[in-house]
């Protein structure tokens, strides 16, 4: 097949040379390859200034990002062939960290396959697909996937943010076998239920799955309370892990009903509550009843979405950290985490650092969390880099 070309800028290959996938639509010599000849999705071969080329790139013309490369061989282009060798490495590094069925199996660039997102629950698949280039090869990511993994469902859940910037259509279907809308997982011993087709990105947040597992070393006997619980991840491994009593905090009611659900599953029903409310009112009716915990988990949904939005997002992160800190026993434990990319682990700290020193109170953080290894990090990348979860014992000063 005969792939068109597009030419960069003197000195524009730097970022691609050292490792990057990314192509910005001003790093494109459009006087020798005008961005408006090509088309939404196609793939075409990336040369350097001199001629030299690249790899081979999918493109949105209409983009910052105009391209994203998917080959550094200039006469090997995406099909079904590659995308198969793809999910086949990628499929290699979750089998050498998880011994069960449950993780994501694709993440993206970092996983040489950009715009795109699988999330494994053993015989069903979940597929995201944000980019043109990616959704052009929609049908050849199904077989690739059926001839390595063999599943016995794919449901593509092509509904994210991402689509829109790209000028996609939002839509859910199957595309192969049958999906509930429960699809159960079994994550660090404790069996949990992701709303695949009606909840959050792919039903489920695999990313903390390591943060969550340490967090069950300090939770025996204890009270806890997860703020922003959605379907339970924090809150039901909590329980089954020991804690005495776990108080879930949630917006969502259908959220909820699936932790009561997943509750009865583990037989710890008993011992876990649901709280449905805005997390900033529920945490101050909880001060003003008196409430303490011994465990508070705050993992609120990215409240920092682009760089416009920073000053408010760090507000927001102070404001909700400080709150659990006014709940917690006087050794309390605070594990405040954030899934926002644009804000960096340190100004983290720097939030923690003056909310405890407003109440009075000493921090010290005894562990740093990051994503799990199915969330592996591009080093060229740092967008890759975005999860961070801090373990903070909170005492008197």
């Amino acid at each position: 097949m005969s792939l068109q070309t597009i030419r960069l800028k003197a000195r524009a290959d730097k970022r691609l040379r050292g490792g990057h996938l990314w192509i910005y639509s001003n790093e494109v010599d459009t006087q020798q390859t005008p961005l408006n000849q090509f088309t939404k999705g196609e793939q075409v071969v990336v040369e350097q200034a001199g001629g030299k080329p690249l790899g081979v790139a999918y493109l949105n013309p209409n983009n910052l990002i105009c391209g994203r490369l998917v080959s550094r061989d200039a006469s090997i282009l995406l099909d079904k062939s590659l995308l198969a060798h793809r999910l086949k490495i990628a499929l290699s590094l979750r089998q050498r960290c998880f011994s069960e069925p449950y993780y994501r199996l694709v993440y993206g660039d970092s996983d040489g396959l950009p715009g795109l997102v699988v999330d494994r629950f053993a015989g069903v698949l979940v597929v995201q697909i944000s980019t043109a280039g990616m959704e052009t090869l929609k049908d050849q990511i199904v077989e690739a996937l059926v001839q390595v993994i063999k599943p016995e469902a794919v449901l593509i859940k092509n509904d994210g943010k991402m689509r829109d910037a790209e000028g996609l259509d939002s839509y859910v279907e199957v595309a192969v076998g049958e999906v509930p809308d429960l699809v159960p997982l079994i994550e660090n011993g404790t069996c949990l239920l992701a709303p695949v087709r009606s909840g959050q990105k792919t039903g489920w947040f695999y990313d903390h799955r390591m943060n969550r597992a340490r967090m069950q070393h300090y939770v025996q006997g204890k009270r806890a309370l997860d703020v922003f619980s959605y379907v339970g991840g924090w809150g039901l491994q909590a329980a089954n892990a020991g804690a005495a009593d776990v108080t879930c905090v949630d917006s969502s009611q259908p959220a909820l009903d699936v932790v009561r659900e997943a509750a009865q599953i583990n037989d710890v029903a008993e011992r876990v509550h649901c709280l449905q409310a805005d997390a900033f009112d529920a945490l101050k009716a909880l001060k003003e009843e008196q409430q303490r915990f011994d465990v508070i988990v705050v993992d609120p949904p990215a409240f920092i979405q682009k760089r416009k939005d920073i000053r408010n997002g760090e507000k927001a992160y102070e404001r909700i950290n400080q709150l659990a800190m006014r709940l917690l026993e006087r050794d309390g434990l605070l594990i405040s985490a954030s899934c926002s990319m644009h804000l960096q682990r340190d100004r983290l700290v720097d939030i923690i650092r003056s909310g405890s020193r407003k109440l009075d109170r000493q921090a010290q953080i005894i562990e740093q969390g990051h994503q799990g290894p199915d969330h592996p990090v591009h080093p060229a990348i740092p967008e890759t880099d975005y999860l961070k979860a801090m373990f903070v014992r909170v005492i008197p000063s």
